[in-house]
């Protein structure tokens, strides 16, 4: 799954990430998996989601290297600017980092990611580029547009205008559709990750890569 992918744009003004979040128990996650272990490929499914929103946290926050060691710095200012050239694919067992970065400033950003997570800045764990936006964009315009091609006559012209009232209705919705989806579907607070180690290393596909690899503890 790309969680992060490369995006064109100006996301310096961003501010749907100031939601407030539902809180979340830490035990939410291991309860689940344990009474719930029959299932295959539950505990997966939920470290999926716990380490997609670590690689926007430690994405967040090697954006603003400057202010890595601020311990009063807020997730609002965090989240003031996006370092494009930075992006991530997460996997069950962590996450691939792509971009110019260093194993320590890496190493260093992903604990204070986890730590923040996990200690109530949870607007950390959703971001604007990430891959779930886009797939929530196509199926909100999708979904539109179909509805419009039932709803109105047949002809030409009324379909084309149909299709472009489905098409701006949908890049006005999306947005805050796909922070929904990443906030209620594919993130969750990483309570039960455990940072074991950052390495250089090639993606499936071969591109260089730092891999920061995670466990899970109950």
């Amino acid at each position: 799954m790309n969680t992060s992918a490369f995006i064109d744009g100006d996301f310096s003004s961003f501010n749907f990430l100031n939601l407030d979040f539902v809180t979340t128990s830490k035990s939410q996650d291991a309860d689940l998996v344990e009474h719930l272990s029959f299932i295959p490929g539950l505990k997966e499914i939920v470290m999926l989601r716990q380490v997609h929103a670590l690689e926007h946290g430690t994405v967040w926050i090697l954006s603003q290297a400057d202010k890595l060691y601020n311990p009063g710095t807020t997730p609002n200012e965090l989240q003031t600017e996006d370092n494009e050239l930075l992006g991530g694919l997460s996997t069950e067992q962590g996450f691939y980092l792509y971009g110019d970065v260093t194993i320590g400033s890496l190493r260093r950003a992903a604990k204070l990611a986890l730590h923040r997570l996990i200690n109530g800045e949870s607007n950390l764990a959703v971001h604007p580029r990430c891959s779930t936006n886009i797939s929530v964009t196509m199926l909100v315009t999708a979904g539109f547009a179909v509805g419009m091609h039932l709803l109105l006559p047949r002809g030409p012209i009324e379909q084309i205008i149909g299709l472009g009232i489905a098409t701006t209705t949908a890049s006005e919705i999306a947005p805050e559709l796909g922070l929904l989806a990443q906030k209620y579907l594919t993130t969750a607070i990483p309570f039960n990750l455990e940072i074991e180690s950052v390495i250089r290393t090639q993606d499936n596909c071969g591109r260089s890569a730092h891999f920061v690899k995670v466990c899970w503890r109950d």
